[in-house]
């Protein structure tokens, strides 16, 4: 594992599009036919109405991931009440990391309840545009899906503390209450993207 901080992204940067298949079907509501997975897709546009959406790439091996996890299932139905989508996007070459092949992630989504879409992104090109680094990474975009904060969840690490998310919570608040995010940002640390080679 190489610890890894996020890039931090621009702040105003455009939401990349894009389209891809969800390993658990039963949360993404649109059932078009992926390219080679069983289940629907879900694209950018779909959360068109959203008041904010939070894409945040992550996977299923990373004990970074895996400590803000329980937390951020929990904020996630919170802030979906208050018009906020989530969409978890998992780039890992699952070659190297099977256990983050597309079968092991619709299992870590049914086990864990995820109230959001997990979405396979298999060429990483969405990661590469979004400027994805680590696991977890966090953006949050505003209605017009302009890019309002990046960085981490919260300051607690594994075995450091139990996450609260307060960073992405109080970015939330002030996006939905004030319009923008007026908080410091910190970038968030995890386990790097695992990279095709080829």
């Amino acid at each position: 594992m190489a610890l890894t901080e996020s890039q931090m992204t621009a702040l105003g940067d455009p939401a990349p599009a894009f389209d891809l298949p969800a390993a658990n079907p039963g949360v993404a509501e649109n059932p078009t036919s992926p390219n080679g997975h069983a289940g629907p897709r879900r694209a950018l546009e779909d959360f068109a109405e959203a008041e904010a959406l939070v894409v945040v790439f992550t996977c299923n091996h990373c004990p970074y991931a895996q400590h803000v996890e329980p937390a951020l299932v929990e904020m996630a139905r919170e802030y979906q009440e208050r018009g906020v989508a989530f969409v978890a996007i998992s780039a890992n070459d699952a070659r190297s990391h099977p256990e983050d092949s597309f079968e092991n992630m619709a299992a870590r989504a049914e086990e864990k309840s995820y109230p959001f879409p997990y979405l396979y992104d298999e060429s990483q090109d969405v990661a590469r545009a979004y400027g994805a680094a680590c696991t977890p990474d966090f953006f949050v975009y505003g209605p017009e899906r302009q890019l309002a904060y990046r960085g981490r969840f919260d300051a607690t690490r594994p075995n450091k503390g139990t996450p609260t998310g307060d960073d992405l919570r109080a970015a939330l608040d002030d996006l939905l209450e004030k319009g923008a995010v007026e908080g410091e940002q910190h970038p968030s640390v995890g386990c790097n993207i695992k990279w095709r080679s080829d």
